[in-house]
């Protein structure tokens, strides 16, 4: 049986705290939902915010909501090098000792002494998936994508075991850019 998966591109974007959207955007400030995601619950917001490093800004960078128990910022490494900052490659949520930025919204800003990560490319599956394709939540796999011209195998790619979520992989820019994916391409997951 192929273990298929949708293979989405996830750009540039950035998950807040209550606090800091509302340092941003104003006193009890609530995101405004724009579009949903594919990952149930979760969803772009109408809001956007200026990430500034050191050597220039990124204007217009999506958040997504809801909000978070930690701001962070998700570049690629691309975008990280264009403006000057350090993004390791780390699973969402691990930001210790990652990148800093400037988040600068139209009420103010906030000073991240770090936050700033290049996403780990992951595949989201429920537990029924999972059991499915014979896979288990933090196990290393690689996925086949076999595109026109562009055809490669993303290797070091974690899967990620929830009931909260629905069968995708994520990818940043730089790495669909490489691959030339396409909305609703499908990749293949290899043991």
């Amino acid at each position: 049986m192929a273990k298929t998966v949708l293979v989405e591109t996830s750009a540039r974007h950035v998950h807040v705290t209550q606090a800091d959207l509302e340092t941003l955007f104003g006193k009890g400030y609530e995101l405004k939902v724009k579009k949903m995601l594919s990952q149930p619950g979760q969803f772009a917001a109408e809001e956007r915010v200026t990430v500034v490093g050191p050597k220039r800004e990124l204007a217009n960078v999506s958040i997504l909501g809801p909000v978070r128990k930690a701001t962070q910022v998700e570049l690629s490494l691309t975008d990280a090098r264009s403006i000057g900052v350090t993004a390791p490659v780390r699973e969402s949520g691990d930001v210790a000792g990652s990148g800093a930025c400037k988040l600068v919204g139209p009420c103010g800003e906030v000073e991240l002494s770090e936050g700033v990560i290049a996403a780990k490319r992951h595949v989201h599956m429920t537990p029924a998936d999972a059991e499915a394709y014979g896979l288990k939540d933090s196990q290393i796999v690689r996925v086949k994508v076999a595109t026109e011209g562009r055809a490669l195998v993303f290797d070091d790619v974690v899967v990620r075991v929830s009931e909260n979520y629905a069968l995708a992989m994520h990818i940043d820019t730089d790495e669909s850019n490489a691959a030339g994916c396409t909305p609703g391409l499908m990749g293949e997951i290899l043991d």
